[in-house]
């Protein structure tokens, strides 16, 4: 029997209750959860809810969202419960200890979701059964910002865990509270619909090795025309892929403990969890074309030095605009090409800041260490200085030649040595 259609379109009282029963006031605002909650959520056909695991284990760095205080569960395994239970649709089962992840545990779930850093203690056994309970349909996997920080050694059929996440940290040049723009590349498909076609956001934004365009479609990406810290290569944020007959989701989002607060967060959450379901539908096909586009359009934005693209001439997106028809084949190969650019990209050095003069009365003895190893610093960035010059003049010049070359190709005149 499926529950009262109450339950699925609750009232504020009834959110306000179940917010505060979770004890959420360090976590989410209740009225705010309230006004943003979404109101229309059907139950699976059974008419029962939905059963996540809720893996936030740290191998590695810990984040904030996933850091337990004593007894009290971490805030991010609060919001999750708060979301399931303000939609109706999930209950969730918390979890630090990867080693519950079993073929027996899989029988009893629907979803399994990570947030998650270093090498997790699961067995080659388990770790085959995941991969097969997915590819049977039977479950859905979601990842969330560090789970693609995460990894072990696994030799065994199917993909290892980088593959199947398709990516490694490899850095987050967006630290937190960072101003970013996010480009919502597909903005009908219900896990990223909420966003719009751009956003502004704040968040850690990683960046990626072990990257396979070809594996995944990728639905959201930094967009460098306003993103203030600008990259020459393509950050895709959020993507989704077939494995078998089931579907994995993995955004970048959630870092800041303000993005669980954030209502458009919230309801990609909710719809990762309905999509990975299979309650919604939207392409998983990969789409490496449009990443191609996506990267083009990132190594133009950049600009001079990463200092963005000088006025007054065709913006990035006037560019690619006009690439949208180019061949398939020749896009594939542009975007191979700054890719393998990005690996000789010289390291963005910023000269050592001196400690400063006025902290020596506070901290004799730490103003002395600070002093010292700021000498250390500046010397060794003298040193390098002429290498570092050297190559990101190099960089320059190849960067112009694929700039040229992308102009001709759209149909633009004048050159990129001129801008």
């Amino acid at each position: 029997m499926q529950p009262p259609r109450s339950w699925f379109v609750p009232t504020r009282r009834k959110l306000l209750a179940i917010v505060a029963s979770l004890g959420l006031s360090t976590v989410v605002s209740a009225t705010a959860f309230a006004a943003d909650a979404p109101n229309t959520v059907a139950p699976r056909p059974d008419g029962k809810k939905v059963k996540v695991l809720y893996l936030t284990q740290s191998m590695g760095f810990r984040h904030a969202p996933v850091t337990r205080k004593g007894e009290e569960l971490a805030s991010s395994e609060v919001a999750m419960m708060a979301y399931g239970k303000a939609s109706g649709l999930f209950e969730v089962e918390p979890t630090q200890d990867a080693r519950v992840i079993t073929p027996e545990k899989l029988k009893e779930i629907d979803v399994l979701a990570f947030y998650t850093t270093g090498a997790l203690p699961i067995s080659p056994e388990n770790w085959k059964a995941v991969q097969d309970w997915l590819a049977s349909g039977k479950g859905g996997f979601i990842g969330i910002h560090s789970a693609t920080d995460t990894g072990w050694k696994y030799t065994g059929e199917g993909m290892d865990y980088t593959t199947f996440i398709n990516g490694k940290f490899a850095g987050h040049p967006w630290g937190q509270g960072t101003a970013i723009k996010v480009a919502t590349w597909d903005v009908g498909h219900p896990t990223a619909k909420m966003w719009g076609a751009s956003a502004d956001h704040k968040d850690e934004i990683y960046q990626y090795a072990n990257y396979d365009p070809k594996a995944v479609r990728v639905l959201q990406s930094l967009d460098f025309e306003g993103t203030p810290l600008k990259k020459p290569y393509l950050v895709p944020i959020t993507w989704v892929r077939q494995v078998g007959k089931g579907r994995m989701f993995y955004t970048n989002f959630g870092h800041t403990p303000a993005t669980w607060d954030d209502a458009r967060f919230k309801e990609q959450i909710v719809e990762a969890v309905k999509f990975v379901t299979h309650q919604t539908d939207g392409p998983t096909e990969p789409n490496p074309e449009v990443q191609a586009l996506w990267t083009i359009h990132s190594f133009i934005a950049y600009g001079p030095d990463g200092k963005g693209q000088p006025a007054g001439g065709p913006t990035a997106s006037a560019i690619t605009t006009k690439l949208k028809g180019a061949d398939k084949d020749w896009l594939m190969a542009s975007a191979e090409k700054i890719t393998a650019l990005r690996g000789a990209a010289p390291p963005d050095l910023r000269e050592p800041r001196a400690p400063n003069k006025a902290d020596e009365k506070k901290d004799p003895a730490k103003y002395a260490a600070d002093l010292a190893k700021y000498e250390k610093d500046k010397a060794q960035f003298e040193k390098d200085k002429p290498k570092n010059d050297a190559a990101r003049e190099k960089f320059e010049v190849a960067r112009k030649a694929l700039l040229d070359d992308f102009m001709k190709k759209a149909g633009i005149s004048g050159s990129a040595s001129a801008r």
